[in-house]
């Protein structure tokens, strides 16, 4: 695979920049803990999922999307008995997810840097959530300067891909996407003739999850540091 036709990198966020989905999970796994008279952690698990699922086409994603699902599960699965101060501690669990310091993950920083120094590409971020919650961790974490432009989309679909390559003034075939989701950060992008770099995560969630799959125009590398050496 060549890539010297590459003009734009897209980087995914959350979990490919800093880390997220850990935070998400401890907050699910702390609901659970709440919630434990009513059912093993694996069912509370799947009822709160299927209340993520049903609400995703009005909510979207995001801290604020998934702290919303976590309060109708806490009052589906106890049938009400939820009490205000426990569901005040699901909100400020939510909180807490708004105020991530998103620190990045290792080679981040050093990586985006030198992919800017070279002054061969342009670097955005293209990431699905909530349009505040996304731009506060950009900002918090430090990398806003390595980025020319900030993209936070509500789906990542084949059209959304194609519509960030007319922002940015390209042809899919001079877009690389950077992601750890194989669903939304590679197949899509893969579909509309971009290039890709896949970097799996620790954790997954489980909506995102898909067969793992080959394709001539998606690398796997195990630290965002080996963009460089592919490149």
């Amino acid at each position: 695979m060549r890539y010297d036709k590459i003009k734009v990198i897209a980087f995914d966020a959350d979990d490919t920049l800093w880390n997220n989905e850990p935070y998400f999970r401890n907050a699910e796994h702390e609901l659970c803990r709440m919630l434990a008279p009513y059912g093993t952690e694996e069912e509370l698990s799947e009822r709160i999922f299927g209340v993520e699922m049903a609400n995703m086409p009005d909510y979207g994603y995001g801290a604020i999307a998934f702290t919303m699902s976590l309060i109708e599960s806490a009052i589906k699965i106890s049938e009400g008995k939820v009490t205000a101060a426990e569901i005040g501690e699901i909100i400020e669990m939510g909180r807490q997810l708004l105020r991530l310091d998103a620190k990045p993950l290792d080679g981040v920083a050093e990586t985006l840097q030198a992919l800017k120094d070279t002054g061969r590409y342009r670097l955005v971020v293209f990431t699905k959530g909530e349009l505040l919650t996304q731009g506060n961790k950009l900002k918090r974490s430090g990398l806003q300067p390595c980025f020319d432009k900030v993209f936070v989309v509500t789906d990542k679909t084949e059209e959304q891909y194609r519509d960030l390559c007319r922002e940015m003034g390209i042809v899919p075939e001079e877009l690389l996407m950077v992601g750890n989701s194989l669903k939304s950060d590679i197949l899509p992008a893969l579909n509309i003739g971009a290039s890709t770099i896949y970097i799996p995560y620790e954790i997954m969630w489980q909506h995102e999850v898909i067969d793992h799959f080959e394709h001539e125009r998606m690398r796997q590398v195990g630290n965002i540091r080996e963009i460089l050496s592919v490149l």
